[in-house]
């Protein structure tokens, strides 16, 4: 099922290993329930524009915290292969202190349909889900066009200010219809 049909509906219920901040741990829907959470998906580690994201995400973490949105980064990588990408300091200069999903058994990855089956890997894929469990933007980039995780951040707020909001309001504006 494409889950760009899911906007309001329901997110699927998962649970994954995940690297989290340098350790291996294991992070589920449930222990974001009642909550804001966005997962981004990128395809692989050890590749060129995928830092670009994860770095973007990480300086951007306390932002969507200030939100209440917990962030979570998603590859179908396992826990070793992050353990090892991330503990490279000048691709990584601050590390990567949110939690990424290692999902080699691709799980979550297929349970959001955002699986690359020509490639096997997930694609370039963002999701936001509310804190009834509900998704309120999914959305997948080509493999070769990396996402601004500043604007993933503004559509967040966008959505949680409620109301309609147009495409260059930002958390602050007056006006929201």
């Amino acid at each position: 099922m494409f889950m760009g049909n899911m906007i309001g509906k329901q997110a699927p219920e998962w649970s994954a290993t995940v690297y989290d901040n340098g350790k291996k741990a294991t992070l589920s829907s449930e222990d974001l329930a009642g909550g804001w959470y966005v997962i981004y998906w990128y395809p692989l580690d050890f590749t060129f524009i995928c830092p670009t994201e994860i770095v973007g995400f990480e300086s951007l973490k306390e932002e969507f915290e200030d939100d209440g949105i917990a962030v979570i980064g998603c590859s179908t990588d396992s826990y070793y292969s992050h353990n090892a990408w991330f503990a490279d300091s000048e691709i990584f200069p601050g590390g990567v202190t949110h939690p990424v999903i290692a999902d080699t058994t691709h799980k979550v990855t297929k349970a959001f349909d955002m699986m690359n089956k020509a490639v096997g890997v997930g694609f370039r894929g963002t999701v936001l889900v509310d804190p009834e469990g509900n998704v309120q933007m999914y959305s997948i980039n080509g493999m070769d066009a990396g996402r601004s995780p500043a604007e993933i951040l503004r559509t967040c707020q966008a959505t949680q200010a409620g109301g309609l909001c147009g495409a260059n309001w930002s958390k602050g504006d007056d006006y929201v219809a």
